[in-house]
């Protein structure tokens, strides 16, 4: 209950970080505000366009009766639209991250600097670090996607379907979330995907501290741009958490669960 705890804390220091750093703040909201006029822009166009291209997609229903044809492409619209929302919602933090990579490494090592031994981070060029980051997030989708199907499979299951179910589902778009978000400070350390993945659930009760409480709050409309500044400088203070800079003795883990600082820079 320790960690959980913690990883609640970790979540309110990155939003009161932010807000003590009101520049930083500003900063981070750069790329949110970006993604967001992008996703809008496309699920407009998919709004004005989701009837022409469900027409076009089931010509064997020109024929059909009315009411018939219209109810069923109707909810032919409806499913291609929610898809489209659904996978918005999903991929929304995937992408802010890419397009803002600069923006939140640089808010990142600002949050190292502030708390004290900060790494170098690595010696790569912008378009390589771009490239891993992209393989990395499809990757984690991937992960989340499978997740999704599996859980809306249990979601027929009676009774648990409808309550532990749900519960689980929080749990793993928390855990993942904070994957995503940990990924700009373990990129600085040169932490490949599956070691990061490891260390995060060794302290799993820490991790879903911090991701379950940002995935409540990225439900709210428009709340997850505000809190995505936030977010990243919190991500950033797990990260130290969990690989304490050198020189920095570790803390005594909460949960028992042991992590030991690990520099992946040494061959």
């Amino acid at each position: 209950m320790r960690d959980l705890a913690s990883g609640i804390r970790l979540f309110v220091d990155g939003q009161r970080w932010v807000l003590r750093h009101g520049r930083w703040f500003g900063f981070g909201l750069l790329p949110a505000l970006i993604t967001l006029v992008g996703y809008a822009g496309a699920l407009v166009a998919l709004a004005f366009w989701a009837d022409d291209a469900t027409a076009w997609a089931t010509p064997f229903a020109d024929d059909w009766d009315s009411p018939w044809r219209g109810l069923f492409r109707g909810l032919l619209t409806a499913v291609a639209f929610g898809g489209g929302l659904l996978l918005a919602v999903i991929s929304f933090t995937a992408v802010t991250l890419l397009v803002g990579q600069p923006f939140y490494e640089s808010l990142a090592e600002r949050v190292d600097v502030s708390e004290g031994g900060a790494p170098d981070g690595p010696d790569l060029p912008l378009w390589r670090e771009l490239l891993q980051s992209a393989r990395d997030s499809l990757r984690v989708l991937v992960r989340v996607a499978i997740w999704g199907v599996l859980l809306f499979a249990a979601g027929f299951i009676p009774v648990v379907g409808q309550t532990v179910v749900p519960a689980i589902g929080f749990c793993v778009s928390g855990y993942f979330l904070a994957l995503e978000l940990t990924g700009v400070a373990f990129q600085r350390r040169e932490v490949p995907l599956r070691e990061r993945m490891r260390m995060l659930r060794g302290r799993m009760a820490l991790t879903l501290g911090f991701g379950v409480p940002l995935i409540l709050c990225f439900l709210v409309p428009l709340v997850s741009v505000l809190l995505m500044p936030g977010a990243v400088a919190g991500a950033t203070l797990l990260v130290r958490s969990l690989m304490p800079p050198q020189g920095v003795p570790e803390p005594r883990p909460e949960s028992g669960a042991s992590v030991e600082p690990l520099d992946f820079r040494k061959p």
